[in-house]
């Protein structure tokens, strides 16, 4: 009779902590669209215009675009070689396959051809596709509508740019207070998945916050190419002056709170005055190096997780997404924009958003190899803005 009275107890405290965790859940979920073309439509706008304010700025924007593409791209492909090389342990990914199942299924929805793939990425019905959750369509819309901006009138332009600038704080506000009872959410979350995994859920934890790690490190660590070979910065001129902008971002997980460093770090290597003072603040208003890469490859390593295949069409869509959404992103810590920067990938990849969720509780460790990444990218891409600019500059 005991034993039974225990059973319905568990079950109960189960049911209860699943109902607790998918609602917090729905909540974190329910920003994730609209917040998606706010930050498009702000992000892109304002990118144009300072693209326009000048040479200078129009090759740092250049620039902050191509580092943006080869860090989803890098990304998508080293969290999948990663996982083949160092895949999850068999037993460990069978239980959480079957804990996360409990609390969210991916799509199983038949696969698009790779031609179905490429028609539907312009949108027939652009509300139907937000409705559907169909994010890669959403975001060809929103980038065009925030490129036509430019054709309409300076008053229009500015109105519209800060409505939806309004629109993103005000969900970016919301997260906050979806975050603020966050213990909650993710602690349900984790009674739902650790009952079912047990202290495999623990070991999963352990290899994604290993592997996530290290694309940031690489991440980090192509800084210095990119600076020694293109800025034609002197290895040991970059890696001595890195190293208080570093500091300060292990520290803050802010790149806009490294800046003032990343800024006396320029000005160290030699960078001009007038294109360190314009590149930097647009690389920290536009530039996530990190993100690109290792949002993406949480995306992927949810599939590896939940062992889902998903296809080419659906790794491409992923790849984009990570890409052009880093466009929008904002320089707060990550546990606040990590959902809202991820469940769009994942919802182009086709994988659940639950384990976000429960990857929220430590990504404050994957966090600051992403801080650290950014700014040591945000300085290497300058260096190559005024090298590149100095060799058009007659009189430089």
């Amino acid at each position: 009779m005991a034993h039974l009275l225990d059973q319905g107890v568990r079950e109960g405290l189960l049911a209860a902590a699943a109902f607790v965790g998918g609602l917090w859940l729905n909540a974190l979920k329910m920003t994730v669209i609209p917040l998606v073309v706010a930050l498009l439509v702000v992000g892109i706008a304002k990118s144009r215009e300072a693209a326009a304010a000048g040479r200078i700025a129009s090759r740092s924007v250049f620039w902050i675009v191509i580092l943006c593409t080869s860090s989803a791209v890098f990304g998508a492909l080293m969290v999948l070689l990663l996982t083949s090389v160092f895949p999850l342990p068999r037993g460990t990914a069978e239980s959480l396959q079957a804990a996360l199942g409990a609390i969210e299924q991916p799509d199983t929805a038949a696969l698009p051809s790779i031609l179905d793939f490429f028609k539907g990425i312009v949108p027939s019905n652009v509300i139907a596709a937000a409705s559907n959750g169909d994010v890669l369509p959403l975001v060809v819309f929103a980038v065009l509508f925030a490129l036509a901006l430019a054709k309409v009138s300076a008053e229009g332009r500015q109105s519209v740019v800060a409505l939806f600038e309004a629109v993103a704080d005000a969900l970016l506000v919301i997260i906050r207070w979806v975050l603020w009872v966050a213990p909650i959410g993710v602690f349900a979350l984790a009674f739902t998945v650790g009952a079912a995994a047990g202290g495999e859920a623990f070991a999963g934890l352990g290899h994604y916050i290993l592997t996530i790690s290290a694309i940031g490190v690489l991440i980090t660590l192509a800084a210095y190419p990119i600076a020694i070979l293109i800025g034609r910065v002197r290895p040991g001129l970059f890696t001595r002056a890195m190293i208080g902008p570093q500091a300060v971002a292990i520290s803050t997980r802010s790149s806009l709170a490294s800046l003032p460093a990343m800024l006396t770090a320029a000005r160290a290597i030699g960078v001009r005055e007038q294109v360190a003072d314009v590149t930097l603040p647009i690389a920290v208003a536009l530039l996530r190096g990190t993100g690109p890469a290792m949002n993406c490859a949480v995306a992927f390593y949810v599939a590896h997780w939940l062992g889902f295949e998903p296809s080419l069409a659906q790794m491409i869509a992923a790849t984009a997404v990570a890409a052009v959404m880093s466009y929008g992103a904002v320089s707060l810590p990550g546990e606040i924009t990590f959902i809202s920067s991820i469940a769009p990938i994942a919802m182009a990849l086709g994988v659940p958003v639950a384990p976000l969720a429960l990857f929220v509780a430590v990504e404050m460790i994957p966090d600051i190899f992403r801080t650290v990444g950014n700014v040591s990218l945000d300085v290497a891409v300058t260096t190559v803005v005024d090298r590149s600019t100095a060799e058009n500059d007659p009189e430089s």
